[in-house]
């Protein structure tokens, strides 16, 4: 009976304590949003977290820490969101879902600055979200030409290219801090660009 109430008050304690880790983190991402990295000091992520300065201490060594946290929790978040790459459905609409899927991930305010400030963990978010979703798209690419839906030499390099057209005219201004996250009307209308764009290159008997 004790050992079981050990556990629990150890199961308990744990849970409490990635608690309050998540109520730190989600404080400090809306200072870094609203205040940039530079402008947010640990003082300022303690108000917003609702914990002391002492308490944000026991968590994070300092700002980096705290900063590198919240990207590595953006990626794990990332690598759960589960795209529709069954190799059995359409082309079209496996990029427009995909495509529109993608922008909208690649464009939420946060951690897209990592790699300049920060380039271990931008190197890190690279290999763990943005290449193995190239992967995974090259893989259904292949694929479909294997059912000679579409031809394509290097499936890789097609992923590669479908992904970067997505970006076209939104991702860069976002980055840039020149416009907001873009609209989910204008994702569709570039995404579709980019389908058309796609389908022309490489549908099959296409010259």
């Amino acid at each position: 009976m004790v050992a079981a109430n050990r556990i629990t008050s150890v199961d308990l304690n744990a849970e409490e304590d990635n608690s309050k880790r998540r109520q730190i983190l989600d404080g400090a991402s809306k200072v870094f949003m609203d205040l940039g990295f530079d402008g947010a000091s640990m003082g300022e992520i303690a108000r917003a977290a609702g914990v002391s300065k002492g308490t944000l201490y026991v968590y994070f060594a300092d700002k980096n820490r705290l900063f590198e946290a919240i990207v590595e929790r953006e990626m794990l978040d990332q690598q759960k969101i589960a795209f529709n790459f069954d190799p059995e459905r359409d082309v079209t609409v496996t990029l427009r879902e995909f495509g529109q899927a993608y922008i909208e991930l690649l464009c939420r305010p946060g951690v897209m600055a990592i790699a300049e400030r920060m380039p271990e963990v931008g190197r890190r978010y690279y290999e763990n979200v943005l290449e193995q979703t190239i992967d995974r798209l090259a893989s259904y690419l292949q694929a479909r030409v294997r059912a000679n839906e579409i031809t394509i030499p290097e499936c890789h390099l097609a992923a590669s290219q479908f992904m970067q057209m997505c970006q076209a005219s939104l991702f860069l201004p976002f980055i840039f801090q020149a416009a907001p996250s873009p609209s989910p009307e204008r994702i569709a209308q570039v995404v579709e660009s980019a389908i058309i764009m796609f389908r022309a290159a490489y549908q099959r008997n296409a010259h």
